[in-house]
Protein backbone atom coordinates (compact mmCIF):
# COMPACT_ATOMS: atom_id res chain seq x y z
CA UNK A 1 0.00 0.00 0.00
CA UNK A 2 1.85 3.24 -0.80
CA UNK A 3 -0.67 6.10 -0.09
CA UNK A 4 -2.07 4.87 3.37
CA UNK A 5 -0.62 4.27 6.88
CA UNK A 6 -3.99 3.19 8.47
CA UNK A 7 -7.37 1.74 7.23
CA UNK A 8 -10.61 2.38 9.61
CA UNK A 9 -13.59 -0.15 8.92
CA UNK A 10 -16.88 0.77 9.65
CA UNK A 11 -18.49 -2.48 11.23
CA UNK A 12 -22.56 -2.72 10.35
CA UNK A 13 -22.80 -3.83 6.46
CA UNK A 14 -18.95 -3.55 6.25
CA UNK A 15 -17.33 -6.30 9.16
CA UNK A 16 -20.44 -8.12 9.85
CA UNK A 17 -23.42 -8.36 7.70
CA UNK A 18 -26.03 -7.05 10.09
CA UNK A 19 -28.15 -4.57 7.96
CA UNK A 20 -30.83 -7.20 6.98
CA UNK A 21 -31.01 -8.77 10.68
CA UNK A 22 -31.11 -5.41 12.53
CA UNK A 23 -33.24 -3.49 10.18
CA UNK A 24 -36.12 -6.71 9.59
CA UNK A 25 -36.28 -6.28 13.72
CA UNK A 26 -36.35 -2.92 13.85
CA UNK A 27 -39.60 -2.87 10.71
CA UNK A 28 -41.30 -5.64 12.61
CA UNK A 29 -41.56 -3.74 16.31
CA UNK A 30 -42.27 -0.20 14.05
CA UNK A 31 -45.07 -2.20 12.66
CA UNK A 32 -46.81 -3.74 15.88
CA UNK A 33 -47.18 -0.11 16.20
CA UNK A 34 -48.83 1.04 13.28
CA UNK A 35 -45.90 2.27 10.94
CA UNK A 36 -46.49 0.12 8.00
CA UNK A 37 -43.02 0.28 6.59
CA UNK A 38 -40.93 -2.75 4.75
CA UNK A 39 -37.12 -3.52 4.68
CA UNK A 40 -36.77 -1.77 2.12
CA UNK A 41 -37.91 1.76 4.19
CA UNK A 42 -35.50 0.27 6.53
CA UNK A 43 -32.52 0.83 4.23
CA UNK A 44 -33.32 4.32 2.93
CA UNK A 45 -33.98 5.98 6.40
CA UNK A 46 -31.92 3.97 8.91
CA UNK A 47 -28.83 2.59 7.33
CA UNK A 48 -26.23 4.26 8.79
CA UNK A 49 -28.42 6.57 11.25
CA UNK A 50 -28.34 6.72 14.98
CA UNK A 51 -31.05 4.70 16.76
CA UNK A 52 -32.39 7.94 18.10
CA UNK A 53 -32.63 9.09 14.72
CA UNK A 54 -34.69 5.86 13.81
CA UNK A 55 -36.83 6.40 16.74
CA UNK A 56 -37.66 9.97 15.67
CA UNK A 57 -38.70 8.80 12.26
CA UNK A 58 -41.10 5.41 13.39
CA UNK A 59 -42.56 8.49 15.90
CA UNK A 60 -43.53 10.56 12.80
CA UNK A 61 -45.16 7.33 10.85
CA UNK A 62 -47.37 6.54 13.84
CA UNK A 63 -47.94 9.70 14.97
CA UNK A 64 -47.40 9.08 18.86
CA UNK A 65 -44.55 8.50 21.18
CA UNK A 66 -43.00 5.80 21.09
CA UNK A 67 -42.52 3.37 24.28
CA UNK A 68 -39.80 4.26 26.16
CA UNK A 69 -38.72 0.74 26.30
CA UNK A 70 -38.92 0.80 22.66
CA UNK A 71 -34.53 0.75 22.50
CA UNK A 72 -34.31 -1.51 25.21
CA UNK A 73 -36.27 -3.79 23.65
CA UNK A 74 -35.18 -3.64 20.37
CA UNK A 75 -31.71 -4.17 21.79
CA UNK A 76 -32.22 -7.78 23.49
CA UNK A 77 -34.57 -8.58 20.58
CA UNK A 78 -31.88 -7.72 17.53
CA UNK A 79 -29.05 -9.09 20.45
CA UNK A 80 -30.84 -12.37 20.16
CA UNK A 81 -31.20 -12.50 16.37
CA UNK A 82 -27.62 -11.38 15.80
CA UNK A 83 -26.65 -14.43 17.73
CA UNK A 84 -28.63 -16.93 15.38
CA UNK A 85 -28.30 -15.37 11.99
CA UNK A 86 -25.23 -12.77 11.86
CA UNK A 87 -22.29 -13.78 9.47
CA UNK A 88 -18.87 -12.08 8.29
CA UNK A 89 -19.45 -9.95 5.02
CA UNK A 90 -17.96 -11.85 2.31
CA UNK A 91 -14.30 -11.40 1.95
CA UNK A 92 -13.88 -9.17 4.84
CA UNK A 93 -11.37 -11.94 6.63
CA UNK A 94 -8.98 -12.10 3.53
CA UNK A 95 -9.15 -8.21 3.24
CA UNK A 96 -8.16 -8.29 7.04
CA UNK A 97 -5.47 -11.06 6.67
CA UNK A 98 -4.17 -9.23 4.02
CA UNK A 99 -3.25 -6.01 5.79
CA UNK A 100 0.14 -4.97 6.71
CA UNK A 101 -0.60 -1.83 8.49
CA UNK A 102 -2.63 -0.93 11.55
CA UNK A 103 -6.64 -1.09 11.44
CA UNK A 104 -9.24 -0.54 14.11
CA UNK A 105 -13.13 -0.63 13.60
CA UNK A 106 -15.34 2.97 14.25
CA UNK A 107 -19.32 2.28 14.50
CA UNK A 108 -21.93 3.85 15.02
CA UNK A 109 -23.41 1.36 17.59
CA UNK A 110 -22.78 0.93 21.62
CA UNK A 111 -19.55 -0.98 22.24
CA UNK A 112 -21.05 -4.08 23.52
CA UNK A 113 -23.53 -4.54 20.18
CA UNK A 114 -19.56 -4.16 18.09
CA UNK A 115 -18.12 -6.64 20.14
CA UNK A 116 -20.81 -9.14 20.15
CA UNK A 117 -21.28 -8.71 16.49
CA UNK A 118 -17.62 -9.39 16.13
CA UNK A 119 -17.19 -12.48 19.01
CA UNK A 120 -20.02 -14.48 16.65
CA UNK A 121 -18.40 -13.76 13.63
CA UNK A 122 -15.32 -14.46 14.73
CA UNK A 123 -13.69 -11.54 13.92
CA UNK A 124 -12.81 -9.76 17.69
CA UNK A 125 -9.99 -11.20 17.86
CA UNK A 126 -8.28 -9.11 14.90
CA UNK A 127 -9.73 -6.27 16.84
CA UNK A 128 -8.98 -6.39 20.70
CA UNK A 129 -8.54 -2.43 21.86
CA UNK A 130 -8.89 -0.94 18.21
CA UNK A 131 -13.14 -0.69 18.56
CA UNK A 132 -14.40 2.91 18.57
CA UNK A 133 -18.22 3.31 19.38
CA UNK A 134 -19.60 6.65 18.51
CA UNK A 135 -21.22 6.15 22.35
CA UNK A 136 -18.12 6.58 23.97
CA UNK A 137 -17.61 10.26 22.93
CA UNK A 138 -21.47 11.28 22.63
CA UNK A 139 -21.19 12.42 18.65
CA UNK A 140 -22.17 10.36 15.76
CA UNK A 141 -22.12 10.00 12.34
CA UNK A 142 -22.06 12.42 10.11
CA UNK A 143 -19.94 13.75 12.76
CA UNK A 144 -15.92 12.98 12.03
CA UNK A 145 -15.54 12.54 15.74
CA UNK A 146 -15.49 9.03 15.88
CA UNK A 147 -12.83 8.61 12.85
CA UNK A 148 -11.13 11.40 14.10
CA UNK A 149 -10.57 9.91 17.72
CA UNK A 150 -10.38 6.43 16.10
CA UNK A 151 -7.09 7.65 13.94
CA UNK A 152 -5.62 9.59 16.56
CA UNK A 153 -5.60 6.70 19.00
CA UNK A 154 -3.59 4.55 16.35
CA UNK A 155 -1.38 6.99 15.67
CA UNK A 156 -2.16 8.73 12.47
CA UNK A 157 -3.39 12.28 10.89
CA UNK A 158 -6.87 11.68 9.02
CA UNK A 159 -5.00 11.99 5.39
CA UNK A 160 -3.06 8.90 6.39
CA UNK A 161 -6.02 6.83 6.97
CA UNK A 162 -8.57 5.44 4.43
CA UNK A 163 -11.75 4.50 5.73
CA UNK A 164 -14.23 1.90 4.65
CA UNK A 165 -18.01 2.93 4.50
CA UNK A 166 -21.20 1.26 3.40
CA UNK A 167 -23.64 4.08 3.89
CA UNK A 168 -24.10 7.41 3.31
CA UNK A 169 -23.78 9.03 6.46
CA UNK A 170 -20.63 6.99 6.97
CA UNK A 171 -19.28 8.18 3.96
CA UNK A 172 -20.05 11.88 4.57
CA UNK A 173 -18.56 11.94 8.13
CA UNK A 174 -15.20 11.09 6.75
CA UNK A 175 -14.81 12.91 4.37
CA UNK A 176 -16.27 15.70 7.08
CA UNK A 177 -13.38 14.64 9.06
CA UNK A 178 -10.84 15.01 6.12
CA UNK A 179 -10.53 11.12 5.35
CA UNK A 180 -10.20 9.12 1.92
CA UNK A 181 -13.32 6.68 1.73
CA UNK A 182 -13.82 3.79 0.04
CA UNK A 183 -17.68 3.51 -0.49
CA UNK A 184 -18.56 -0.26 -0.37
CA UNK A 185 -21.11 -0.93 -2.53
CA UNK A 186 -22.56 -4.78 -2.44
CA UNK A 187 -26.10 -3.40 -0.75
CA UNK A 188 -25.73 0.71 -1.88
CA UNK A 189 -29.58 0.19 -2.82
CA UNK A 190 -30.34 3.88 -3.22
CA UNK A 191 -27.33 4.20 -5.44
CA UNK A 192 -25.99 7.07 -2.93
CA UNK A 193 -22.16 6.44 -2.16
CA UNK A 194 -20.47 6.71 -5.78
CA UNK A 195 -21.52 10.78 -5.81
CA UNK A 196 -19.41 10.98 -2.24
CA UNK A 197 -16.70 8.39 -1.65
CA UNK A 198 -13.86 8.46 -2.94
CA UNK A 199 -13.28 5.05 -4.37
CA UNK A 200 -16.37 2.52 -5.11
CA UNK A 201 -16.05 -1.02 -4.89
CA UNK A 202 -19.22 -3.60 -4.61
CA UNK A 203 -16.60 -6.59 -3.06
CA UNK A 204 -14.23 -7.36 -0.10
CA UNK A 205 -12.30 -8.99 -2.81
CA UNK A 206 -11.90 -6.12 -5.14
CA UNK A 207 -10.80 -4.35 -2.32
CA UNK A 208 -8.28 -6.40 -1.41
CA UNK A 209 -7.01 -6.57 -4.57
CA UNK A 210 -6.76 -2.42 -5.58
CA UNK A 211 -5.73 -1.55 -2.00
CA UNK A 212 -2.18 -1.39 -2.85
CA UNK A 213 -2.62 0.25 -6.24
CA UNK A 214 -4.07 3.39 -4.41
Amino acid sequence: MLKYKCVIFDCDGVLVDSEPIGNQVLVDMANALGANINLDYAYKHFKGEKMQSCVDIIETLISQPIPKDFIASYRQKSFEAFKTNIKPVDGVVELIQSLKIPYGVASNGPENKIRLNLEVTGLLPYFKNKIFSCYAIQKWKPSPAVFIWAAETLGFKPEDCLVIEDSLTGVIAAKNGGFDVIGYTAHDYNNELKSEATYIFDSMTDIKENLVSF
